[in-house]
């Protein structure tokens, strides 16, 4: 957790160490690069896991299960949250869905193994399962960008749905725990902390080519300004940056990277999923200004230095002040209140 880097464990191997993680409070990748690796070394993109437990509980004190409730849960993973869900609602009132066999089929033979014959399904996630529906709760374990109405309509009135949801902005979630409405036309809460989840294969974000934006000249070409931003201000918070999160939710079809710092030199980049525009901000250690280069139709760090701003004169408000309100129409996000609300 401490360096990031992911260190592969065989059971077989070293049974101590395999063992020694499996209890720890630590995110466990089960698979990489939707199974297209050799099972041994970590691959390119982790792609099904076994949340830290911590993230795990905090998911299922939101979702506030009870005995009897009958519960939709997208991504199976290894069967572990299924089974807790189980162990509080019932096995009976308990289906997992997921997209991958292979993922369905070794959760399946864990769950039966510790007695826990559940239904589990192999399926896209983002349609529900309206076999099994109305349901009390649906909780998603990966990150979803846009979240369905399928599950909405799949949902009694005033069932509560908890999921990860984030931006195209950048990698980062935050739990969102959403009350279906009496009539079922919406659904609407608040969220309720950061994370960071793989996202549904569906609404996984392409990666962007920095050469198909900035040409080969570089830089030079763009128009330049200034900013008084400072990193220190702007990155503040990491991965889990309550400011980063604000400005996924006010500036749309924007992603952005964060390079290494070189020299005390460190550039953000900016890259629109509309067209070609890009940005890059140079935040130098020891400027009181940093130094803006932009390109195309939108001027990405307008919109992103604004929407930086706004946040700013709100109170730098936390996660847990913001919150989202799903519809058939689209999703629209808020603060503090649902009555002051945006599309996003």
């Amino acid at each position: 957790m401490e360096t990031g880097e992911s260190i592969a464990v065989l059971k077989t191997d070293d049974p101590v160490a395999w063992q020694r993680y499996a209890d720890a409070d630590v995110p466990i990748v089960t698979q990489w690069d939707d199974g297209q690796h050799d099972g041994i070394t970590p691959g390119s993109v982790a792609t099904s896991s076994a949340s830290m437990p911590s993230v795990v509980f905090r998911m299922l004190q939101d979702l506030d299960v009870k005995r009897g409730s009958r519960v939709l849960e997208i991504g199976t993973g290894t069967g572990y949250n299924a089974a807790l869900l189980a162990y509080r609602a019932g096995s009976d009132n308990i289906v997992s869905v997921d997209v991958d066999a292979a993922v369905t089929r070794s959760a399946r033979q864990a769950l039966q193994v510790f007695g826990l014959p559940l239904e589990v399904i192999t399926a896209d996630g983002y349609l529900g399962h309206p076999e099994r529906a109305p349901y009390d709760r649906i909780i998603a374990t990966a990150g979803v960008r846009e979240l369905p109405f399928a599950w909405i309509d799949q949902a009694r009135p005033g069932a509560v749905i908890v999921a990860p949801w984030g931006t195209v902005y950048g990698n980062q979630d935050a739990v969102v725990r959403l009350v279906v409405a009496a009539d079922k036309k919406s659904a609407s809460g608040a969220f309720t902390g950061p994370v960071e989840f793989m996202k549904l294969r569906s609404q996984r974000t392409a990666d962007v080519e920095h050469n198909d934006y900035v040409p080969a000249e570089g830089v030079r070409s763009a128009a330049t300004s200034s900013t008084t931003v400072t990193e220190a201000d702007f990155l503040a918070g990491g991965k889990f940056s309550p400011a980063q999160f604000a400005v996924g939710l006010r500036v749309r079809d924007c992603l952005h990277a964060v390079s290494d710092k070189r020299d005390g030199a460190r550039p953000v980049w900016l890259y629109s999923l509309t067209d070609r525009s890009w940005a890059v901000v140079m935040f130098v250690d020891g400027q009181s200004e940093a130094r803006v280069w932009q390109s195309g139709s939108r001027r990405l760090w307008d919109e992103v230095e604004a929407a930086y701003m706004w946040w700013e004169a709100a109170g730098r408000p936390g996660h847990e002040r913001f919150g989202l309100t799903v519809s058939a129409a689209g999703q629209r996000a808020w603060l503090d209140s649902p009555d002051v609300s945006w599309e996003v």
